[in-house]
């Protein structure tokens, strides 16, 4: 009955209107393995200030365990498309899952915040995976006139990842250690390799397009050098520091090398043809801007939480759930929508839901209403409900069958490197704030060995230890004024994404606003890849 409906569906054949039990059953393998991968990111995030204090480890530093795991994302991304039409999608998946869990596992034993970071990539390399090929696999079984509604379902793990994972992170951290955060994933990675292997339709390989050696050799160390610079930015303090320009110069060089080679081979590991495609560079120039502004800018909501209201990670989590259930809510409709609907007519409402929110952080003090803050992260989270997932189905209908995994993948290396991109930025921007912080005369931090600032004491006030010897030390009023300006640096970081989503309209006006027609049924390449998704 699977290799039915996988049939059917990727030979272009009717498939029926509604989600049906063949395709519910393997998406219990693509959900579990998509939960597992989008919870570490998330997990990982509120753990960071534990490995400060675990590895005696600076910000920046520790910030390398997402950077790495990204890195190692940046190198698989190229190579998945071909690689799932070499190999097959069950047998690739299954590696997938398999490095993913040992990698977990290899996390847990970490020593120091270097062997932490290199395992981090390993799981990367895997985890990497499991999106693109959950995306493909499931694509093929459900054929491509359900692509909206598959997109809400597939989209429901990747709004749990924000909800769970800093509740699960925080609890496991609050309640047993760090190293929890890792090791769970044992068991579940145990159980999808076995679901995997009896759910997951059997592999038909057929001969693959030649593979553009060349191209891999520029593109993928070309993407990992220009994301090592530009995430090395904030630890270095200045774009001008050798660790961060040569990366990012010799990055971008290869990879500006590829964009003119890659017109020339029959078939290029990338294909930059696709961008003649008018409603496939607006979707991929619209997910970048908002990817830049949004993700930079939200992975400092739960830091804002933590330095300077002093939340536990696991309250912090629980603060920041409200955006996951707003977007909860709202992307079932969005693919329904998506489906019936041209997206120009919807996706900017969304737009303003998420601008809306968002304003509110700009204005963050000391001691800003809870309630005000999590009512304004509920909002946007259902605007987050109702862009991503629409724009991504609007690039894909318009593309052939043989063209959509190319076009798909093409899309997500331009977020992976929004993502990064806005990291860094937004890192960098919060950093050169507190950095302005004043001195505390005669204080020294201990991390550093120089001058202790205001900021440096507002933060180290919510230690369980330190804390209360700092406030005794500096004086409440002085912990005061320390916090209010930690706040104020975050506003400012704040406005800073709030203007890039208003930057992200402008892209939006272009989306089609007439009723556009499905090109995946096109007998060219018909059995082709189906779409490569990445989150």
């Amino acid at each position: 009955m699977v290799q039915q409906e996988a049939a059917v569906a990727s030979s272009g054949g009717a498939a029926p209107e509604k989600l049906d039990a063949a395709v519910f059953k393997i998406a219990g393998v693509i959900v579990l393995g998509a939960i597992m991968s989008i919870l570490d990111v998330t997990v990982v995030s509120v753990a960071l200030p534990t490995f400060m204090r675990e590895f005696d480890a600076t910000y920046a530093r520790v910030a390398w365990t997402m950077t790495g795991y990204t890195l190692a994302l940046a190198t698989v991304i190229p190579l998945s498309g071909w690689a799932a039409d070499r190999f097959g999608t069950k047998r690739l998946y299954m590696l997938a899952l398999f490095l993913f869990t040992v990698g977990s596992g290899l996390c847990a034993t970490a020593d120091s915040i270097d062997q932490l970071i290199a395992y981090r990539v390993l799981q990367g390399l895997g985890g990497g995976m499991l999106m693109p090929l959950g995306m493909t696999i499931m694509t093929r079984a459900a054929g491509p006139q359900r692509i909206g509604r598959l997109m809400a379902v597939l989209g429901i793990p990747m709004l749990l990842g924000p909800i769970g994972g800093p509740i699960l992170g925080g609890w496991l951290i609050d309640t047993a250690s760090w190293h929890w955060i890792f090791l769970i994933n044992l068991p579940i990675g145990a159980i999808a390799l076995v679901y995997a292997a009896f759910a997951l339709p059997k592999d038909h390989t057929e001969p693959s397009e030649s593979f553009d050696f060349l191209g891999m050799l520029m593109l993928s160390p070309g993407l990992a050098l220009l994301l090592f610079g530009v995430s090395s930015w904030p630890e270095a303090g200045t774009i001008s520091a050798n660790k961060v320009w040569m990366p990012m110069l010799i990055g971008g060089l290869l990879v500006i090398g590829f964009v003119f080679y890659s017109f020339k081979p029959k078939h290029p590991l990338l294909d930059l043809r696709l961008f003649r495609n008018r409603r496939l560079t607006v979707a991929a120039v619209s997910l970048f801007v908002f990817v830049i502004a949004f993700m930079g800018a939200g992975l400092l909501f739960p830091s804002y939480f933590l330095q300077v209201r002093g939340e536990s990670t696991l309250d912090a989590g629980l603060l920041m759930a409200p955006q996951g259930i707003g977007a909860i809510l709202t992307m079932p409709i969005a693919g329904t929508l998506a489906d019936r609907i041209p997206v120009g007519r919807t996706v900017p409402f969304a737009m303003v839901l998420i601008a809306a929110g968002f304003f509110t952080f700009t204005q963050v003090g000391a001691d800003t209403s809870y309630l005000l803050l999590c009512g304004s992260l509920f909002v946007m989270g259902l605007g987050m409900g109702g862009t991503m997932m629409p724009i991504m189905t609007s690039a894909l209908k318009t593309l052939t069958n043989h063209e959509v995994a190319r076009g798909s993948t093409l899309v997500n290396i331009l977020q992976q490197i929004g993502g990064s991109v806005g990291g860094a930025v937004m890192s960098v921007i919060l950093t050169s704030r507190l950095n302005d912080a004043p001195a505390i005369p005669g204080a020294t931090n201990p991390q550093t060995g120089g001058p202790l600032t205001l900021a440096d004491a507002a933060i180290g006030s919510h230690d369980k230890v330190q804390g209360p010897q700092i406030i005794q030390a500096f004086g409440a009023d002085t912990i005061r004024k320390g916090l209010e300006f930690v706040a104020d640096a975050f506003a400012s970081t704040y406005w800073v994404g709030f203007i890039l989503v208003l930057a992200t309209f402008v892209p939006l006006a272009f989306l089609p606003r007439k009723r556009e027609v499905s090109h995946l049924n096109d007998d060219e390449g018909a059995g082709a890849p189906a779409p490569v998704i990445m989150h």
